[in-house]
């Protein structure tokens, strides 16, 4: 009777009691390997493979470079990065009131009509007056002053040698009559490369540097290798040519013992100006080629020199009109 009155269509499982969901949901909540064991045997239940976790967190894109590290400056660093900076502030601040003042000197120089000469310095009542101008601090660029600077100063160290020679060479005609020719060419150098040293390689520095001139660097450069053999020579002291070099000071060790000591230090003083000379020539050489200067700027500066020069452009123009009365007196 029981048969006929079941449902054929109803779930078969749903007076099942281990279908509950309370009951399903504990059984697969269960740890691996709890449902192998059995109490009544030895063996261990083996767990089951733990399943894969699953990273819930969001996936993070790292950058393809890390950022620098933060380097705080150490306490040690710290004074000497600010005296750095003060220094380099004190040099602008110098440089800025440097050119301050070139400008007011030349305003005020425009505003007397021009600049007079004051080298070299001589008294106002002198029969002869200044023939050069010459400021460093005015006429120079800053990066060029002090290498101007040395090279005056060597300029003055020569001229002091060559009195320092002169007076050598009248001590060892004082010991030995027959240095006489010695003494007067001592003289005779002393008057003559002293103004010619200056006019004709110091001048072409100075005006090379403030002109940035390509032919008086070359002009320089011609005469101060020629200056350069001169101290070469001078150094050595060949006997009878006026320089109490090497082999004059050991000369004259023979006639005065102070007389040689003498002439033995002027000898060291003209070896140092050529050794200082070369290492000037080579420190001037290198400024050169940075300044852009070339032989084909010094070869158009000079026919530009040459042709605005009065008494060329008067010559010409003589011997063009003269040139002209010729061939029209010919023709006729």
């Amino acid at each position: 009777m029981s048969d006929f009155d079941s449902n054929p269509f109803a779930d078969p499982e749903i007076s099942n009691p281990f279908q509950d969901p309370s009951v399903t949901q504990v059984r697969q909540a269960a740890p691996p390997g709890l449902e192998e064991y059995n109490p009544f045997t030895d063996a261990k239940p083996t767990p089951k493979a733990a399943a894969p976790t699953i990273n819930t967190q969001p996936a993070i894109m790292k950058p393809t470079e890390e950022p620098p590290a933060y380097s705080q400056t150490r306490p040690q660093e710290q004074p000497a990065a600010a005296s750095e900076l003060l220094r380099r502030q004190e040099e602008l601040e110098r440089k800025a009131a440097e050119l301050d003042r070139r400008e007011r000197e030349m305003q005020s120089l425009s505003a007397s009509g021009g600049r007079n000469n004051n080298w070299p310095p001589l008294p106002e009542k002198f029969p002869v007056g200044p023939c050069f101008y010459h400021d460093i601090t005015v006429d120079i660029p800053v990066e060029y002053q002090k290498t101007v600077k040395i090279m005056y100063y060597l300029w003055m160290f020569h001229a002091g040698t060559l009195l320092a020679n002169l007076v050598g060479c009248l001590a060892w005609f004082c010991v030995d009559s027959g240095r006489g020719v010695d003494f007067g060419l001592s003289i005779l150098w002393f008057l003559l490369f002293t103004p010619c040293s200056f006019v004709c390689w110091y001048r072409p520095l100075y005006g090379a540097f403030r002109s940035d001139s390509s032919f008086r660097f070359f002009a320089f450069f011609f005469v101060y290798i020629c200056q350069f053999g001169i101290y070469v020579i001078q150094s050595i002291g060949i006997t009878g040519w006026g320089a109490s070099g090497w082999i004059s000071a050991l000369t004259g060790l023979n006639s005065s013992i102070p007389v040689g000591i003498i002439m033995i230090l002027i000898a060291g003083l003209f070896t140092s100006l050529a050794v200082m000379s070369l290492i000037m020539f080579k420190k001037v050489h290198g400024m050169y080629r940075t300044t852009g200067a070339s032989f084909a700027k010094a070869q158009q500066e000079f026919a530009t020199g040459v042709m605005s020069n009065k008494t060329v452009q008067t010559a010409a123009a003589t011997a063009a009109s003269r040139a002209a009365t010729g061939g029209f007196k010919e023709q006729i």
